[in-house]
Formats: C-alpha cells, sequence, structure tokens
C-alpha cells in the first residue's frame, strides 16, 4: 500500500505542477488579450476564457485533494 500511496502522490503531484504552470502561462496570456483587445466582443471572450482557466486550475487541485482523501480512506489492512 505505501508503494501505491507513493506512486500517487507524486502522479498528482506532478499533474498538479504541470496543470499550474500551463494555467497561469495561459491565464497571463489571456489577461494579456483582455487588456489590449481590439474589441469589446473580444475582450469579452478573453474575459470568458479567464474564468474558464481559473476554473479548470481550481478542479485540478481538488482532484489532488479527492485522491489524497480517498487515498486516506483505504483501511492499512487491506495494504
Amino acid at each position: 500500500m505505501a508503494e501505491l500511496d507513493s506512486l500517487l502522490n507524486s502522479w498528482v503531484l506532478l499533474g498538479q505542477g504541470l496543470i499550474g504552470s500551463l494555467g497561469t502561462l495561459a491565464f497571463v496570456c489571456a489577461f494579456v488579450w483582455r487588456v489590449v483587445a481590439p474589441s469589446p466582443r473580444s475582450a469579452m471572450e478573453a474575459q470568458r476564457w479567464l474564468g474558464r482557466i481559473a476554473l479548470g486550475t481550481l478542479g485540478v487541485e481538488l482532484a489532488g485533494l479527492l485522491t489524497h482523501v480517498l487515498l486516506a480512506a483505504v483501511p492499512h489492512s487491506l495494504g
């Protein structure tokens, strides 16, 4: 059980780091586009993307937390 726990922890941390980095890059790009958008419609679409990016990044963090909670709920007698 300890090996599985270690493997899942490393994959969760890797996934969170990757999504966090990509999410930050996408957020900065969408924010810059929101500021320099040539039309109000384009600015509104960039604002929608900002919300989607923030929600997706939050979802990844919650999925990592849920993984840790589920692993903690497994009885140690099974491992």
